[in-house]
Order: C-alpha cells, then structure tokens, then sequence
C-alpha cells in the first residue's frame, strides 16, 4: 500500500471489503475540500452514521444524500466494494475485461456487470480544451467484421474496394511522448478531417498523416507532411507508426476481449482504450485514483446505455 492506496488487486479487494474504507475513500477524492451537498451546493452538513449519508442543514434544501448521488453510482445497488474492484480491473487489465470475467470475479449478473463497466467507461473520459501541440501523428481506422471470417456470399456483397463499407469510422491523434485522443467519425471527407484538426491540434504544430488526399491543405496553419504507406511506413521522422501501434492495441482488445462491439457504444471502448494508454506511466492504484476521481457530475441510465426510453 502506499499512502493508504493498494498497488495490487489483492490489495485492493482486502482493503475495499470493509465498507467503512470504500466510504472515506470515494468521499476523499469526490470532496477533498470537505462535504458538500449535491444537491444546493451547501457545505454545512450533518452525517447520519447508522445509514451512512449526510443531511444538508441549508433550510431552503435539507436533502439526504450518500456518497453515491450525483455520480456513475447513483441508484446502483451494488456496493462501493464492487464497484472499486471492477474499477480497478478495467483501469489495469491491459486488453480490457469482459462483462462474464466481472461476473465471475464480483457474483453478480452479466447484465449488471455490463453496465458497471459503461458506468465506469464514462468515469474514464476527460473532456479538455487543451489542444495537442509540437508533433502529432494523425491517422484513421475501421472497426468491424474481418473479411476472413465471412461467408463467402457475404463477403461477395460487403467487401468493397478497401474493405471499409460497413465499418466504423475512428479518427485518432497522438502527441509524441504525450496522450492520444480519438473520436468515432461518419465520414472522412475534407472538410470533416480539417475541422478535427483545427478542433484538437494547436496551430503551427507539426502534423504527420499517411497519404489520404483529404489531409492535404492543411498547410500553411500546420506543418504537414505525408508518408506514402505503399512505398514505406516511415521516412525519417514522418510516420505515423506510434498511432498504427495504439490502432494494434485497440482491435486486440476488441478481438481477444469483447468481440463484438456494437457501433453505438464505440466511443466507449475507444474512452477506455484512450484512459490506459494516456496513464500507461502511472501505476495500478494510481490509475484507480484517476477513475474514482472522475466519477462525480456524470450518470448514465440503462434506458439512456440502450436507447430505450421509458414509457416510449
């Protein structure tokens, strides 16, 4: 343990079985200036020790709250210790984990273990206005079906020219010796790419692309150059290699953990693929206290993960 923090899965299951710890931990990172209620913002609070929640003393407010309100954890019946442990194995699981190991690993349904996990994807993503700069390598990618595996009927039907019709669409961007970000795209026309550009990338930085024609014109706002990818994969410094490799990562987690992804939940995949490569320089329980840390002011329903609506 270092400063009350596991560094191993052991660690963590023992240290998170006493309900009292899980408590303090969450409340620790969520507050770290002191209690606050969620609901008026009031910091004058009471805590009722035998239900573990807190009362706000703000007379125009007086709500209850737990720990639990406000964040992916609300309504979840599942306690803090399931939800750390699960926490932690998608944080430090280096391709990902499934809903059925969750299952096995927690004893709960594969149902609920399935949407813990999108809870915790979305405690994973980190919104930022700060722009990459210096050398950015930039490239694309499809997800989908893999031809070898189709029948040859199908594949008759479907594969087309590259191969890509049906399939996703992923834009990624990665800082050298930085973090990467990606985003799921409907199209990769000229206009579409450059306003990603401008949108995550730092004017007059130097971007690296592969040959795709809708890069060119990016100049004279960045320094652009193009590594035509049928003639070599890098010429000097001008490569996209580092992103090529990221792309390896994510389709072996897809392919070897989750399989099938289904186009809408993409972008929550790529969140997790994105939160562990952007933390690979921290440690286990470092990377837990990044996840917890992010937990508050956003919740998902299962009516909003499966696009059911109630009463719809």
């Amino acid at each position: 343990m270092t400063n009350g923090t596991p560094t191993t899965l052991m660690q963590a299951i023992k240290h998170f079985s006493d309900p009292e710890v899980c408590l303090e931990f969450v409340r620790d990172l969520r507050w770290p200036e002191g209690v606050t209620c969620p609901h008026c913002g009031g910091t004058e609070v009471g805590f009722l020790a035998t239900r573990r929640i807190w009362k706000c003393k703000n007379r125009e407010c007086r709500k209850q709250f737990s720990v639990k309100v406000g964040t992916i954890f609300e309504d979840s019946p599942i306690g803090l210790d399931k939800w750390l442990a699960a926490a932690w194995m998608l944080a430090n699981c280096k391709n990902g984990v499934s809903s059925y190991e969750v299952m096995r690993a927690l004893g709960v349904t594969q149902k609920t273990a399935w949407f813990m996990l999108h809870r915790i994807r979305l405690a994973m993503q980190t919104g930022t206005f700060t722009k990459l700069a210096g050398t950015v390598e930039a490239d694309e990618t499809y997800v989908g079906g893999q031809a070898k595996y189709m029948h040859a009927e199908r594949k008759r039907k479907t594969i087309k020219g590259r191969g890509t019709v049906g399939k996703a669409i992923v834009l990624g961007f990665l800082e050298r010796k930085g973090e990467v970000r990606t985003e799921v795209l409907t199209d990769i026309k000229r206009a579409t790419l450059h306003g990603k550009v401008r949108e995550h990338i730092e004017p007059g930085s130097q971007v690296y692309t592969d040959e795709l024609a809708s890069y060119e014109g990016l100049a004279p706002d960045y320094t652009h150059e193009a590594v035509n990818h049928k003639e070599t994969y890098a010429r000097g410094e001008v490569h996209t290699n580092n992103l090529e490799n990221y792309w390896c990562l994510f389709k072996r987690c897809i392919r070897g953990t989750y399989v099938s992804v289904d186009p809408i939940h993409l972008h929550r995949y790529l969140a997790e693929q994105d939160f562990r490569y952007n933390s690979r320089k921290n440690r286990d329980g470092g990377r837990l206290l990044e996840v917890v840390s992010g937990v508050a002011g956003k919740r998902l329903t299962y009516a909003e993960l499966t696009g059911k609506l109630i009463g719809g």
